[in-house]
């Protein structure tokens, strides 16, 4: 029972941990002392000067792991051998939450992502939502955007300032939230967002930049709403749409 305990403690600590790369994001990090490190990596070609001398410089000070890989190795963790520059830095991301989690929750409004592909809108997203009236953002690890330095600079450095609600799919989290009103974002609705009363648990369903909500996810919805446009303008930026969910009483 003990060992059990122990491997679901260590499985719930390494889900939250991300990993970035690129000099200039891991020397940035480091020298954020409000972020939780776990582990740097590096490859070992680096060769030890400029960005690379600091980033050893500021782990030393910080009393923080680095870990030595081949380039192919490294390319493995940083899952991004074009643009890692031979370092990745793991993060432990304490908003970073199991979607299992919003279960315990007694009321909630949450912005879900379907197939959202763009970096810079997950970014503008979680900035958004940050800066307003939404409890967190339910993200897939499949078929979406990952968390990454284009997401973070993006996010202007509110990423870890609201939950971010972690599952496999989409329709794997709402077909468990089964006392929530799910509610999908279409211009081709008949009711307005305007037009709904608030519940003590509602989700917001943003679909893909160019193909929209997957029937999958729609057919979990409640209801399909639309947000009422003027001058024959068809539709809003997903980012923008999520802007304006996350400021609605």
């Amino acid at each position: 029972m003990q060992d059990s305990q122990e491997y679901l403690d260590k499985k719930a600590y390494f889900d939250k941990i991300i990993t970035l790369y690129g000099r200039n994001v891991v020397v940035e990090v480091l020298q954020d002392k409000n972020v939780e490190i776990h582990k740097i990596h590096m490859a070992n070609s680096n060769k030890t000067d400029g960005a690379i001398k600091e980033i050893l410089s500021l782990a030393q000070k910080r009393g923080i792991e680095v870990t030595y890989h081949d380039k192919v190795a490294l390319s493995r963790i940083s899952k991004n051998a074009q643009q890692d520059q031979g370092v990745a830095i793991d993060i432990i991301a304490q908003s970073y939450r199991n979607a299992n989690e919003i279960k315990e929750l007694h009321s909630y409004k949450l912005i879900a992502l379907d197939g959202i592909q763009n970096p810079q809108n997950l970014g503008m997203i979680i900035r958004s939502c940050a800066a307003g009236n939404v409890d967190g953002i339910i993200l897939p690890k499949k078929n979406s955007a990952k968390i990454s330095p284009l997401v973070i600079k993006a996010s202007a450095g509110t990423l870890f300032k609201l939950p971010i609600y972690y599952c496999n799919t989409i329709e794997e989290a709402l077909k468990s939230l089964t006392d929530t009103k799910i509610y999908s974002l279409s211009s081709h609705a008949n009711k307005s967002i305007y037009d709904i009363i608030p519940t003590a648990k509602s989700i917001y369903v943003l679909g893909n930049e160019s193909e929209g909500i997957s029937a999958e996810v729609e057919k979990l919805c409640n209801n399909s709403l639309q947000i009422p446009m003027n001058r024959g303008v068809e539709s809003l930026n997903v980012a923008v749409t999520a802007s304006l969910l996350a400021f609605m009483k």
